[in-house]
């Protein structure tokens, strides 16, 4: 069985990344999906709400599983008895960023290898910290994220607005 991992921090996930789920879903038989805890960044949503999203969203896709973890994305890999990492490519500039760690992970456990899928032009543009952005000026996000996810945004953003007022 082909397992494959898809790590990152997905806060939130958008179409991008559900073009390369379900892309990705499609080349192995089983596909996780790690959530990076990442202690050093400061997330909109927790980690148990993008696990959420991601569940929703690829909830039509049986071979998909959605899980969290923090530390070493090859130990993460090996925890899943996973030989691929899946990575999504935007643009030109991700591929320089993407390979050095490729190779690295590929240093620390040499069956351990990453494929790159390059995200439909329509999506290339799409990045999460944009999403957020975006939301918090009130802009229409439907066109980046699937509404359960817009709507997650919308009250997380109101949320910290009337948190902020109260200070």
């Amino acid at each position: 069985m082909k397992t494959a991992i898809y790590p990152g921090s997905f806060d939130p996930v958008t179409y991008g990344h559900i073009d390369i789920i379900e892309r990705a879903s499609q080349i192995v038989d089983k596909l996780v999906i790690g959530v990076l805890f990442n202690s050093s960044k400061t997330a909109l949503f927790s980690v148990e709400e993008r696990v959420k999203m991601l569940k929703e969203v690829t909830k039509h896709l049986p071979n998909v599983e959605v899980t969290d973890f923090s530390g070493m994305l090859v130990d993460f890999a090996e925890a899943n008895d996973a030989r691929i990492i899946v990575r999504g490519l935007r643009a030109v500039s991700d591929f320089e960023y993407e390979k050095q760690w490729a190779q690295a992970n590929r240093s620390l456990k040499p069956q351990l290898d990453t494929i790159f899928l390059v995200t439909n032009a329509q999506y290339s543009y799409i990045s999460s910290s944009a999403v957020r952005e975006l939301t918090r000026f009130k802009c229409d996000t439907s066109l980046f994220v699937p509404p359960f996810v817009e709507q997650m945004l919308l009250d997380k953003i109101k949320m910290e607005d009337a948190k902020n007022e109260q200070n």
